[in-house]
């Protein structure tokens, strides 16, 4: 009976503190379940903002500001190590320039800020399929990859027109290759290109654009339209 009281007495003494430490240790494992859950969603949220549809969408902003002024809305920006180094839009009819593409003033101002006309390991993000102008400026800076939004069905290079970065390198492996790709070896340098990332939030920005030229220039408003769709 005595051991019995012993026992009893044990128990009451310690259940309270084991209790008490058994609660903490669960409090403690929830909290770090939330903090590695909050880190793992603030990690996605980074990713989704910092990655194609991220840059896109600061492409987007620039073409935004191209319409502002009456131009036709494209805009680019060239990305380095995850930073943007170099914005540009469309400004051929404000600065009376045929060659003033967004894509041509992206790779211009990403030139000065990283000090060379090389803009190796850089990547482009364009609203707009890039024209053959700006595919050969493209491969002259040695651009890593391109990523545009809206397919251009008449002045695309990137496959929509003529496919100026299809062109295969003889330094290229070609035993992967299908048989009917030809092995053209005319170009020192190939860049990855992907087409489609917020297509459709691109193409309905253009086709706004020139809907409402259109109902400018039948009201008199204005006696010139800008070329489709640049």
């Amino acid at each position: 009976m005595a051991r019995l009281e012993f026992i009893f007495a044990l128990f009451r003494r310690f259940h309270s503190p084991l209790r008490y430490a058994i609660r903490q240790s669960n409090f403690a494992l929830t909290i770090t379940g939330m903090e590695k859950h909050n880190q793992s969603l603030a990690q996605a949220l980074s990713s989704l903002g910092n990655g194609d549809a991220g840059f896109m969408r600061a492409a987007l902003g620039l073409a935004r500001q191209a319409e502002v002024v009456g131009e036709v809305p494209v805009g680019a920006v060239v990305v380095k190590d995850g930073e943007i180094v170099g914005r540009g839009f469309n400004a051929p009819i404000s600065r009376r320039d045929p060659s003033a593409h967004a894509e041509m003033l992206a790779l211009r101002d990403a030139a000065q800020r990283l000090g060379n006309y090389r803009l190796v390991g850089c990547e482009l993000f364009v609203t707009l399929e890039p024209c053959l102008m700006c595919a050969g400026a493209i491969m002259h800076a040695r651009i890593a990859r391109v990523v545009y939004g809206a397919s251009d069905p008449k002045t695309g290079a990137c496959g929509s027109v003529v496919d100026a970065f299809g062109e295969i390198s003889s330094s290229l492996p070609t035993h992967h290759l299908p048989l009917t790709t030809p092995h053209i070896s005319r170009l020192n340098h190939h860049a990855e290109v992907v087409g489609g990332v917020l297509a459709e939030e691109c193409g309905l920005m253009l086709s706004k654009f020139f809907a409402k030229r259109r109902a400018q220039q039948k009201a008199g408003a204005i006696f010139e339209l800008p070329e489709e769709p640049r």
